[in-house]
């Protein structure tokens, strides 16, 4: 007997697309399992911003996801963003490592999915906040993101949660997958831990989709390597790889990146898991209008390297490496206006200061004397020949520093400044599970699809490997959520 069609693991995006695929496309007595008690549900999704990455040739395709009214229309430059700017920006900064199968699908069917998910009661909205600037009196969009969930990751996930109960699905919270139930040829359902007892679910098909094993301090230290159990946690902290540990212990392969993740500046103080009072908020990114500097009060990236979301996401992994984990961003009042919302809560590590000597002295942990000359050479080595623009690779740097800053260099020169202390924040992992491209089901160590058993989201190996464009991980999450459910709702049907 078994109690469901289609069991999913996991209640974040990804999980709910494949809840959804399969209860409303495919007619599947579907059950969502989540670790994670009602009130934190959502997995890593419900900490995002909400934006999200698609292939899309301008207003004709935007306005079958988001709704633009007339002055928008007129006030706002959205873009267009191309399957090949998709293609160029997953090769470009994975280093031509991505998996070509997976992308193919992540990019061709970007907008069909967002279009599928609109057609769910899923909303959408410019994502003027955070990825535009107003340039001539128009709203700009730059680095190939336009859009975002309504509501931001809460309120993607509390709709879909909505919209899966109005389609009969069961949505069990508390609830830890354990094991899958294999009988050495296919996936029969779960062992779970429910409110502390233990059972069994039985099933015809699996969908894993519990994210990576960011939280889990021993996976991070044994995988990524040493230090990054000292790293923050973004996001949810039930990520702890139950769901690769379950497929890898019934002969499933592992893929992808393994010592890669997702990690970025975070506040210094930020608490140890993510705040969903706070959500995404800890994190700084409007790092390339300014420079950061370490404890010995140099600059150690470049910061002006390339869009914000197409660097931010690997940067974390520098800051870790620095002396004490710890670093400041410094900005002057040519761009104060221009920072992102997230400068402005008041859960904040931020110091002011009227003069860089005076700055100097407020930058705990940071070499006082260095930093004075980090400023000097570097306000000395700035093109001021070169016109400033955010919303485009400006080409505007720096000349003669052994860490040049490429595009959006500013003299620091304009008090009153503003310094905020950064640490690393963790994501996601980039290792996971093999995947069949088609199907999403889980392959097994010799290259045979699992029966029963299919994986979306953050536990899918292949797509991201050293860094990862911002936007893509809803993105996949929906496209291979989507995928994997369908895949699951058709073989419980036929079987």
């Amino acid at each position: 007997m078994n109690d469901y069609d289609v069991i999913v693991v996991g209640a974040g995006n990804a999980a709910f697309c494949s809840a959804l695929a399969a209860a409303i496309d495919k007619n599947a007595k579907v059950a969502v399992l989540e670790r994670a008690p009602d009130e934190d549900f959502g997995g890593n999704s419900r900490y995002t911003a909400g934006a999200i990455r698609f292939a899309h040739h301008g207003l004709q395709d935007l306005e079958t996801i988001i709704d633009i009214n007339p002055e928008e229309r007129e006030n706002t430059d959205f873009g267009i963003y191309t399957a090949d700017d998709f293609y160029d920006d997953m090769y470009r900064v994975t280093n031509f490592r991505c998996d070509a199968d997976l992308v193919e699908v992540l990019v061709t069917h970007s907008l069909s999915t967002l279009q599928w998910m609109k057609g769910k009661g899923v909303r959408f909205q410019p994502s003027y906040g955070r990825q535009a600037f107003k340039v001539d009196g128009k709203y700009k969009f730059w680095g190939g993101l336009c859009v975002e969930a309504w509501g931001g990751g809460p309120g993607l996930v509390e709709t879909e949660l909505k919209i899966a109960r109005e389609a009969g699905v069961e949505v069990l919270f508390e609830t830890r997958v354990l094991s899958l139930i294999y009988d050495g040829e296919k996936v029969l359902g779960v062992k779970v831990k429910e409110k502390g007892k233990i059972r069994e679910i039985r099933s015809k098909s699996v969908v894993l989709a519990a994210g990576g094993f960011e939280a889990n301090a021993e996976m991070r230290s044994r995988y990524l390597g040493p230090g990054w159990e000292l790293a923050k946690v973004r996001g949810t902290k039930y990520n702890t790889g139950d769901g690769i540990r379950m497929a890898l212990d019934i002969g499933a392969m592992p893929y992808g990146n393994w010592s890669g993740c997702h990690s970025v500046g975070w506040d210094f103080n930020a608490p140890p898991y993510g705040d969903l009072e706070v959500g995404d908020n800890f994190q700084k990114h409007s790092y390339p209008l300014g420079i950061i500097v370490n404890a010995d009060g140099k600059r150690f990236i470049d910061e002006g390297a390339d869009f914000r979301n197409y660097t931010y996401a690997k940067y974390g992994a520098e800051i870790l490496k620095q002396p004490n984990q710890l670093a400041w961003q410094v900005f002057d009042q040519k761009v104060t206006d221009k920072l992102r919302d997230e400068y402005r809560i008041r859960q904040i590590t931020k110091v002011t200061a009227d003069s860089i000597e005076e700055l100097s002295t407020k930058l705990a942990g940071v070499n006082s004397s260095e930093f004075i000359r980090t400023i000097e050479n570097f306000n000395d080595a700035v093109m001021d020949e070169v016109h400033f623009d955010p919303t485009i690779l400006d080409g505007r740097g720096t000349r003669g520093l052994d860490v040049p800053k490429t595009n959006w260099a500013n003299k620091l020169d304009h008090p009153p400044y503003e310094a905020y202390q950064i640490t690393c924040g963790i994501t996601f992992t980039f290792g996971g599970l093999k995947i069949d491209p088609q199907s999403g089901q889980v392959m097994d160590v010799d290259m045979h699809p699992i029966p029963g058993l299919y994986a979306a989201g953050e536990l899918v190996g292949g797509l991201f490997f050293f860094n990862y464009p911002g936007g893509t991980g809803l993105t996949s999450g929906s496209v291979f959520g989507r995928l994997a459910g369908t895949s699951a709702g058709e073989a419980a049907r036929r079987s």
